[in-house]
């Protein structure tokens, strides 16, 4: 049984700006998702981010994405340069990418900045040089144990806890309930989120909330990288209440879900 992780914990993660404080300061998420064939990931994530908080994004990926993300937002920035966390593998195949999105995305995970790790970049988890996020669902995570979806399904917390341990990786695996393990055994668990998130892009759209903290956080997570777990269950709990807050009980898009995030943010830091 984890530890219950909710709106009251949440507000304690959340980084608020100061007079001082200028765009790279503030956090820069790099993100490397999105591909030919699900470019709408891509959109997706950089939308989280942004309206979860950072100075800067900065999306590196093939051409039918990067111009659809900067349709959407033309403050995203498509440059290289530093990051302070990425975010990678939302909305791609590692079987039917890209080269040029393949070479970002190694030099993404090759970059020793806490990095979130999403869907098709979780068969190269080894790769990644900085502190770990893993961001699975059910049938993702039982394809890194190599384990039956319905294993993971039986048994969720002993596996989010055994993949922890096994990659040395905080890992956030998704679901009405979802656990947040650590390596070294630790285990939160949130549910904040109503069923009707159950729906395609919303993985995207906690990947980018989840970049955007880890961003903002930078210097914390370089004093103690332990910090990612109460980031990954935080990312969770904005994630679901911005989730009900877009439905009202009701369906909603995904695009509405991230709408509904600086008011999440705003009353969480209200109390």
């Amino acid at each position: 049984m984890g530890t219950s992780f909710g709106p009251v914990d949440a507000a304690r993660w959340i980084a608020v700006p100061g007079p001082a404080d200028d765009k790279y300061t503030r956090g820069v998420v790099g993100l490397v998702t999105g591909s030919a064939r699900y470019p709408g990931a891509a959109v997706i994530g950089v939308e989280a981010a942004l309206h979860t908080g950072v100075g800067m994004a900065r999306y590196h990926g093939a051409g039918r994405p990067t111009r659809l993300v900067l349709q959407r937002r033309p403050e995203a920035v498509t440059a290289e340069g530093r990051v302070q966390a990425w975010v990678v593998g939302s909305g791609q195949d590692p079987d039917d990418l890209d080269e040029l999105t393949a070479a970002h995305r190694d030099r993404a995970l090759a970059d020793p900045v806490p990095t979130v790790i999403d869907a098709g970049a979780l068969p190269f988890v080894e790769r990644v040089a900085g502190t770990r996020v893993l961001v699975p669902h059910a049938g993702e995570l039982a394809r890194v144990l190599g384990r039956d979806r319905s294993e993971v399904l039986a048994e969720p917390a002993a596996s989010a806890l055994d993949a922890a341990s096994r990659y040395s990786a905080v890992v956030l695996l998704k679901g009405h309930t979802t656990r947040i393990a650590d390596p070294g055994g630790g285990l939160l668990e949130v549910s904040a989120a109503p069923a009707w998130t159950a729906t395609a892009g919303t993985g995207d759209a906690l990947a980018g909330v989840l970049g955007a903290l880890l961003a903002t956080h930078a210097l914390e997570l370089e004093a103690d990288p332990g910090c990612a777990a109460p980031l990954a269950a935080t990312a969770t709990v904005l994630h679901g209440l911005a989730a009900e807050r877009a439905g009202r009980g009701a369906p909603f898009t995904v695009l509405g879900l991230c709408a509904e995030l600086p008011a999440v943010v705003r009353e969480l830091l209200a109390g």
